[in-house]
């Protein structure tokens, strides 16, 4: 590595070091020939021959870019360089001496020796220093710092390894941990497979490791569970190697590593996105965001701006949230024409300004209330936002022409035991079967799914802030379960069920996976915090809250699914809707919501979803009762 005070003078220093060893590589070439012994004419040779070669060599190696590379970074990209610029300069001497009436007795041998000598010169020299930049020489014992254990031989670990070798000390691997059979034994950068998964805690042990590193970001969670788990059971920190796209998406550091979150143990394969279909039907038109200042709508908008429309464009009544969005995203995408706008999406002379001023092509509907116990207690706003607000959005957009309207829903549509998944249910029944809507050439669909992972008021957000407040972790029931998907993966299939051709007039099904047990999660929280559940923190069971079930589904008994073209998106085969009990049970809902009868409007909605379930049957029930 060079003195800071000799680091601006580095350019002339590299040539020079260039015009040293071009002569003596070209030297030693006639010494081999002759067995270091060469003649006088050989000699003479040599001399008269060398300016040529130096003058070919330079100029080679200035059109390949070589005096510019940073040899501590040198790579095979850099490698290849140097064997092109060497092969070049080697014809281009043998051209000059052509020319010049100089070939006759030059010995042609020593043109392939020189060539050769300069690649493993130039290139040596390169890689040493490198080398000694990564300490190479030095053994993985002699670093000082956490001893560590990686998880993982693959591409990620070999990253990480350079990484440490290059930039220091801070860790201390002392073995590798892969599944790969092929692997055991093997060595990376010097550091050796030592066992395999289920070896972890006995490993940990045995060598006194104080941090485990999961190098595989993208592990499915079962693969994922079986690491973390026995290290859950140690004393030993825990840490992971970010994946490609948390960089990019600024969610993480290059070169840091991250704790482990719970959503590492509840992701699952990262979903591959048919991008040239996405962009198809999304770049160069008008979207249109209803809640894209919410969690959904927000991802939903961020996935979208890469896919270049001509305009996106957020609605919400939220104005901080939709200001900040808007900023991020001009801020991200300043080509993007982004248009925010406040709005109540029950305004109906609103919508219809809105769609007749910007005529959006394609309308994302992700505005909902979607607390379920609040919800319970505040029934006409729900009716009003996520039945009403839909069904005027919808209309809009049918009489404005957009070509695609995609109703976000929920697995708390199916079975319904609350009024927030009532309506739910209740507006999936408007855009697949309101007349009007049926009639007009605007494809309309919807996309079903779970729990979202990190969603604004969700469990998992819940229980940090109880963790960091010093607060128990609060769970309802012991047996309560609930599907969940990030973010980003529930955006993404959004998008491609979006796009599907056979998924028109259809509700789309994302596939979830298996449901998991929220006390799982509260445990696995606090000891993922460094915590032991029950001891250093403790875990209080509240009981079900209003509208809340046990376990949710994703479909109904009256409804089946087929498979798509994608492999995690399913069309789920549902009864149509009854026009006339459709249209009457609607007017009956908007009556009973203008006036603010709470007992009328659980009459109504259990009469437009008579497959709800306890406890919403049963407020239903009372409220006919009492008519």
């Amino acid at each position: 590595m060079l003195p800071k005070t000799l680091f601006r003078f580095r350019r002339p220093l590299v040539v020079g070091l260039h015009l040293l060893l071009i002569p003596l590589a070209y030297r030693l070439a006639f010494e081999l020939r002759f067995e270091f012994e060469v003649p006088p004419d050989m000699d003479a040779v040599y001399r008269a021959t060398l300016p040529y070669l130096l003058g070919v060599r330079l100029l080679s190696f200035l059109a390949f870019g070589l005096f510019q590379g940073w040899w501590r970074h040198v790579g095979m990209r850099d490698l290849t360089d140097l064997v092109k610029a060497v092969m070049l300069s080697s014809g281009l001497l043998l051209l000059a001496l052509f020319f010049t009436e100089r070939l006759a007795g030059f010995p042609r041998s020593v043109l392939v020796l020189d060539g050769v000598l300069a690649v493993m010169v130039f290139g040596g020299a390169r890689f040493l220093v490198r080398a000694l930049r990564e300490r190479q020489f030095l053994p993985w014992r002699s670093f000082t710092g956490k001893r560590t254990l990686v998880v993982g031989a693959g591409a990620a670990a070999e990253r990480l390894l350079r990484h440490l070798q290059r930039d220091g000390a801070e860790l201390c691997p002392v073995g590798l941990v892969d599944d790969d059979p092929a692997k055991q034994g093997m060595r990376l950068h010097g550091l050796p497979v030592i066992g395999t998964t289920p070896q972890i805690k006995a490993l940990i042990a045995e060598r006194g490791v104080e941090l485990v590193v999961i190098a595989i970001p993208s592990a499915p969670r079962e693969a994922m569970r079986a690491i973390v788990e026995p290290c859950l059971e140690t004393d030993v920190e825990i840490k992971i190697v970010p994946s490609v796209r948390e960089m990019l998406d600024g969610r993480a550091a290059k070169g840091e590593l991250r704790p482990v979150e719970l959503e590492d143990l509840l992701g699952r394969d990262e979903v591959e996105l048919d991008l040239r279909v996405v962009r198809g039907d999304l770049q160069g038109k008008v979207v249109l965001v209803t809640g894209g200042a919410g969690s959904i709508g927000s991802e939903l908008a961020r996935q979208i701006a890469g896919f270049r429309p001509a305009e996106l464009i957020l609605l919400d009544q939220a104005e901080s949230p939709l200001y900040f969005t808007h900023i991020e995203l001009t801020a991200a995408h300043p080509d993007l024409r982004v248009t925010p706008i406040v709005a109540d999406i029950t305004d109906q002379a609103r919508m219809e300004a809105v769609f007749a001023r910007h005529r959006p092509n394609y309308v994302f509907h992700a505005a909902a209330y979607k607390h379920v116990p609040l919800m319970e207690c505040n029934i006409v706003e729900a009716v009003r936002n996520n039945v009403l607000g839909t069904l005027c959005v919808a209309q809009c957009a049918a009489s404005f022409g957009a070509a695609k309207f995609v109703l976000i829903s929920t697995d708390k549509a199916v079975y319904p035991s609350s009024v927030m998944g009532a309506t739910k249910r209740v507006s999936e029944q408007i855009v697949l079967g309101w007349p009007a809507l049926r009639q007009s050439r605007t494809d309309f669909r919807a996309v079903r799914f779970g729990n979202v992972l990190g969603s604004d008021g969700s469990v998992i957000p819940v229980f940090r802030k109880q963790l960091a407040d010093g607060k128990p972790l609060t769970v309802t029931h012991r047996e309560v379960t609930r599907y969940f998907m990030t973010i980003p993966e529930s955006v993404q299939l959004v998008l491609q069920a979006a796009a599907l051709p056979d998924a028109a007039g259809r509700i789309c099904m994302l596939e979830m996976g298996e449901s998991v047990r929220i006390l799982d999660l509260a445990e696995n929280l606090i000891r993922l915090s460094g915590l032991e559940p029950y001891v250093d923190v403790p875990i209080v069971f509240t009981g079900l809250r209003p509208g809340e079930k046990l376990h949710e589904e994703l479909t109904s008994e009256m409804e089946a699914t087929v498979p798509t073209a994608l492999s995690k998106v399913r069309i789920v085969q549902t009864h149509e809707p009854d026009v006339v009990q459709l249209t009457t049970g609607l007017d009956r809902l908007a009556a009973a919501a203008a006036v603010g009868e709470q007992a009328d409007i659980l009459t109504a909605v259990c009469a437009l979803v008579p497959e709800c379930v306890s406890p919403l049957r049963e407020r239903g029930l009372q409220a006919a009762g009492a008519d």
